[in-house]
């Protein structure tokens, strides 16, 4: 495994990082609970794979994944970095903040967390919660009592908030999506990296998109590769400004794939990435004629989100990735992070299409992007 120097917190991190978002679940009685015994085999054998950095948060795996780590991690606590993050959505009134702290300990079962992240923040909903919670200075206040190592923050809104994020100068790490699919972050994350902040990335295999990907992509970039997994992380790698790749693996045959690729000492070259590049250019070229993703149709008074609609209808038209795309049409309204409505909540008002500066027919498409979706 390679190990890097994780921003400015003299922590060395291993290149691959074990996102703990999606852990297998089985049926007990009337519930689903995770599948402890598959869970810390994987957990176990990444660590002796020289995985040393676990990322799980409050909600993942119907807020059962912090419990779930925390068992499988037994014996080799000291030797990790262990993640998790605040849930802001929930931090509503001073105190919030410590409460649900305290509670992720417990479920964890460790005395502290080495990097908490604020989770999901944008620039201005940190702003707001802070004022209406002073959850930043009960960060500080955990910080200083040990129950927190760094302060972190994840990060799911437009780059440039990013970029105000870190001239606040209150954080040790970000976390963040990037991949072959999607570099909309890579001018934070450098600046990011300038500023001294650790850079993690989550998506590396772009939520399953790479994965989809067909495979007369590589051979057209004439890259030798086993596969399209293979590919991803390696474009990751070739990044200076990333130290570490989450992958929420599912099996052990990904735990042994993912970290036999991270222990190359050889990502692309300069001249693969400008392949890649190249071909993801023509493609987004190819994607803008239908949708620029610019968000002035909304917002749909029905709920219809739109944006999403169609970035899932382009990964469905241009990229051929399939299971991708129809999940993430699926996901709509099931959770926080792709709110909303389906196209079939659409009552062709016509606003959206007032408001489009591509002049798209949007109530056509939605009809579309409904049939070849659903």
């Amino acid at each position: 495994m390679i190990y890097r120097d994780f921003g400015k917190t003299n922590v060395k991190i291993s290149s691959l990082g074990f996102g703990c978002m999606r852990f297998s679940m089985v049926k007990a009685g009337d519930k689903e609970v995770v599948d402890q015994e598959k869970v810390s085999e994987m957990i176990k054998r990444a660590f002796d794979l020289g995985v040393n950095y676990f990322d799980t948060a409050y909600f993942y795996n119907n807020g059962l994944s912090e419990i779930a780590l925390g068992e499988a991690i037994k014996g080799f606590r000291n030797q990790i970095s262990i993640s998790s993050k605040s849930p802001g959505h929930l931090v509503k009134k001073p105190g919030d903040y410590r409460r649900i702290l305290e509670e992720q300990l417990k479920k964890i079962d460790i005395d502290y967390i080495d990097f908490y992240h604020f989770h999901g923040i944008g620039y201005d909903n940190f702003i707001a919660t802070d004022k209406r919670t002073g959850w930043l200075e009960e960060a500080n206040r955990a910080k200083s009592e040990g129950l927190i190592k760094h302060i972190s923050f994840s990060f799911h809104d437009e780059p440039a908030n990013m970029f105000k994020l870190i001239d606040l100068g209150l954080f040790e790490s970000v976390l963040c999506q990037y991949s072959v699919v999607d570099r909309s972050n890579e001018a934070a994350m450098a600046y990011a990296k300038q500023k001294g902040l650790g850079v993690i990335v989550m998506g590396p295999l772009g939520g399953g998109r790479v994965s989809g990907l067909p495979k007369e992509l590589t051979q057209k970039l004439g890259i030798q590769v086993q596969s399209n997994a293979e590919l991803a992380l390696r474009f990751v790698f070739a990044n200076p400004n990333i130290d570490c790749a989450l992958s929420g693996m599912g099996d052990l045959s990904m735990v042994e794939e993912n970290a036999q690729i991270s222990s190359r000492r050889e990502p692309l070259t300069l001249a693969e990435v400008d392949a890649i590049n190249g071909i993801m250019l023509e493609n987004e070229k190819l994607s803008q004629l239908y949708c620029t993703g610019c968000g002035y149709c909304m917002p749909c008074p029905q709920g219809v989100n739109i944006p999403h609609i169609f970035r899932m209808m382009n990964y469905f038209r241009v990229y051929n990735i399939e299971e991708y795309s129809k999940n993430g049409y699926a996901e709509i309204g099931t959770n926080e992070w792709v709110p909303g409505t389906r196209a079939d909540a659409c009552i062709e008002c016509g606003k959206c299409e007032k408001k489009c500066p591509q002049k798209i027919h949007i109530m056509e498409q939605l009809k579309e992007c409904h049939l070849a979706l659903k």
